[in-house]
């Protein structure tokens, strides 16, 4: 995992075929279904446009490095719902059913809300009666869901309070997918702020008996090098911070043992047993993948 640099990932999606201008693929989620692989995701036209970004792109595959198809969008905001945008949706599988976690905003930057919709198969989903599940801020958003012992746990980026403060990943617990409290901080940065923040896009993997925390992007070298040079490194927004901990629910800086040279980046468990990590994100061109050997 040290070695995933930028000439390790294969471009494998771009959402720019078939369409008059550039498009992106930002937070996303990658799930296998009967029919083959699905991917779901921000998606908007170049440029950037995070608070436009009204709809979740969906691509098909029969294989997890393709060839995926361009589909009609999986999901599109919807105001009678309470949702101001869709950002950042992660799908698991469970009990017979695809169940999608994804920010749906807020009436205000401190009352964000996640949303959950189910499908029967990949390619129609139903929102939930009991939306929202989470309210948080400040834009609080990126859920990520898996098992941990005999619960749910839902990871999320927010601030340690609603109107901002410290970058944290929170987490809360479930035991039905619906129903969620037990909120904790399972992992604080040194840096404070609003939106945005070295915390978004939590990804959480036990390996070998570890757990490792994927966060990102370098805020700090983002803020430093506008300041510096009144332009953004981008390199430091493809750029993923990995955290390991013994314990699901606690991860310290001092953990901190990769960096990988990816935005956004998720872990992929192939049908073949074979590990992957992706890389997305506003002018990437689409969505990667390198093996995580």
């Amino acid at each position: 995992m040290l070695g995933l640099t930028a000439d390790r990932f294969t471009l494998v999606y771009d959402p720019s075929v078939g369409e008059a201008e550039r498009w992106y693929v930002n937070d996303h989620t990658f799930f296998r279904a009967d029919d083959g692989w699905h991917l779901v995701g921000i998606t908007h036209a170049e440029p950037m446009a995070p608070f436009d970004e009204l709809h979740l792109a969906h691509a098909t595959a029969p294989a997890l490095t393709g060839p995926w198809a361009k589909q009609p969008f999986a999901l599109s905001t919807s105001p009678d719902h309470g949702e101001t945008h869709l950002w950042a949706p992660h799908v698991i599988a469970h009990d017979g059913a695809f169940w999608m976690f994804v920010c749906a905003g807020g009436p205000s930057p401190s009352e964000y809300r996640i949303h959950l919709a189910t499908s029967p198969d990949g390619w129609t989903w139903t929102r939930h009666a009991g939306n929202p599940l989470v309210v948080d801020g400040y834009e609080a958003r990126d859920p990520m869901v898996r098992r941990v012992g005999d619960r749910w746990v839902m990871y999320y980026t927010a601030t340690s309070k609603p109107n901002g403060g410290d970058h944290v990943v929170k987490a809360v617990s479930s035991d039905d997918l619906v129903t969620w409290g037990d909120a904790r901080v399972v992992y604080r940065d040194a840096m404070a702020g609003t939106g945005g923040g070295p915390t978004e896009s939590p990804f959480v993997v036990e390996r070998d008996g570890r757990w490792y925390l994927l966060i990102g992007p370098d805020w700090y070298g983002l803020q430093t090098s506008f300041a510096e040079t009144g332009r953004y490194d981008l390199s430091a927004y493809r750029r993923t911070r990995v955290i390991v901990s013994d314990d699901p629910l606690l991860f310290d800086v001092a953990g901190h043992v990769a960096t990988i040279d990816a935005h956004a980046a998720e872990v992929i468990v192939d049908e073949d047993g074979a590990w992957w990590v992706s890389h997305c994100g506003w002018g990437q061109g689409g969505v990667w993948l390198a093996r995580w050997d």
